[in-house]
């Protein structure tokens, strides 16, 4: 059976598994990322996570790679355009001639097609195929987690954009987060003050009681602590209102919403969700609004899912 392997490469872990062609696939190994090892330390731990998901396997044909990973990807090229300090040197790694480079000196001369995308791309290719959004011609995926990540896809494939950011949320303007320093170093976006690490960090210098993760204020909010509920309401309500501005420009059939702060449950959806239908026009106050449904699995079956293509690319 032919298959591709996919891939999430991600600052704490590289998870990935064999995929077919209908979506079916193996279970989900992962490895440890040598995040601050340099970018061959990385590669070849990735190179070495799909030798070993092929070991034992002989009644599959492995036929590309695909892999979702942090940063700014140019994907023609499969290289990576800059990258935060999540993973050392990142900048400037060319992924795909790495991994077929290492993949080659394992099985002999094959060298085999890799794809490589960003990893929320990858993660709303994987909701649009198999998920939460199958089916919708045009759909906007939003992932809140430690950073705030975007994607917007249409017809399967994510919309890269002129300069390859095309669906960078977390860098919108927003009200409310004047003079909060987002990661990429710039002030008042929305990734500084609705992302998990953001949301600890306001609840600290509001005078909240020390803890050690946003899901202790979560847990706090939840609680009823007024302080834990007002970070947590400003961070949903800031996040609703970017996403509503995003879907009257787009005008999508559907908005995916996943990553880790979504699971804070309705503390967190409720104010989020309730900004976004107060703020988007009459015409779209039915937009489909949804949680991600396919968890850990849909940046690897996203990833998959381009080198399919790919390789359908080659073909023609």
């Amino acid at each position: 059976m032919d298959v591709v392997v996919g891939v999430d490469l991600g600052g704490t872990k590289i998870a990935a598994a064999w995929v077919d062609r209908e979506g079916g696939s193996c279970d989900v190994i992962s490895v440890p990322t040598p995040a601050h090892d340099g970018p061959d330390a990385i590669l070849d731990a990735v190179a070495c996570l799909v030798q070993q998901i092929m070991t034992g396997n002989d009644q599959l044909y492995l036929r590309a790679v695909g892999i979702g990973t942090a940063g700014v990807v140019d994907v023609p090229a499969g290289t990576i355009l800059s990258a935060t300090d999540a993973l050392t040197g990142w900048a400037g790694t060319d992924v795909a001639s790495g991994i077929q480079a290492r993949l080659a000196s394992r099985k002999g001369s094959v060298r085999l097609p890799v794809h490589v995308e960003n990893d929320v791309d990858a993660h709303a290719a994987g909701e649009v195929w198999l998920g939460a959004a199958a089916g919708a011609p045009m759909s906007v995926m939003v992932a809140v987690g430690t950073g705030v990540g975007g994607a917007v896809v249409m017809n399967g494939v994510a919309i890269r954009g002129g300069h390859h950011v095309a669906g960078e949320v977390g860098h919108i303007p927003t009200p409310g987060a004047e003079r909060l320093r987002c990661a990429c170093g710039l002030e008042g976006h929305l990734e500084a003050i609705a992302a998990g690490p953001a949301i600890l960090r306001r609840y600290l210098a509001l005078g909240g009681a020390e803890c050690r993760d946003a899901r202790e204020v979560f847990e706090r909010a939840k609680a009823g602590e007024a302080l834990a509920r007002t970070v947590v309401t400003d961070a949903a309500v800031a996040l609703g209102r970017a996403v509503a501005g995003i879907a009257t420009v787009l005008d999508p059939h559907a908005v995916v919403i996943g990553g880790g702060v979504p699971e804070a449950g309705s503390i967190w959806w409720e104010p989020m969700a309730g900004a976004f239908r107060s703020e988007v026009i009459p015409p779209l106050r039915d937009l489909t609004l949804v949680r991600a449904t396919l968890g850990l699995r849909a940046p690897i079956l996203g990833a998959a899912r381009g080198a399919w293509r790919l390789l359908d690319e080659q073909i023609r």
